[in-house]
């Protein structure tokens, strides 16, 4: 059996991480890539490498950075997460963010009285 490379591991399981933060099963998540079950889970694995190409689509589809995914992010600040996918947004997706955002701190707040 061919051995695993640690950089193929790394960048798989930051991709299974996004993309379980973004909510999303292998199944969707395939689809939306246009890959099959089975080579996304591969790729989770590390047991193959992923293309700049298929980088880039997944970079897109969970509106990531290709340094979150090929860089270790260290203990990097969720908040700054969150803000750099917001920015990836299209300006009525941002909109509508914000507004469910707002509302969700509003109800934190009458919560918390």
């Amino acid at each position: 059996m061919k051995d695993k490379k640690p950089i193929n591991v790394e960048i798989g399981q930051r991709i299974k991480q996004a993309r379980e933060a973004a909510g999303l099963t292998q199944e969707v998540f395939a689809e939306m890539v246009g890959l099959g079950v089975k080579h996304i889970s591969a790729i989770e694995r590390g047991a193959v490498g992923v293309s700049l190409n298929t980088v880039c689509t997944i970079c897109r589809v969970l509106s990531i950075s290709s340094d979150s995914l090929l860089l270790d992010g260290g203990n990097k600040n969720d908040v700054s997460a969150l803000s750099a996918r917001l920015e990836r947004l299209s300006p009525r997706q941002f909109k509508i963010a914000e507004d469910v955002l707002n509302k969700l701190i509003e109800a934190f707040a009458l919560q918390s009285k």
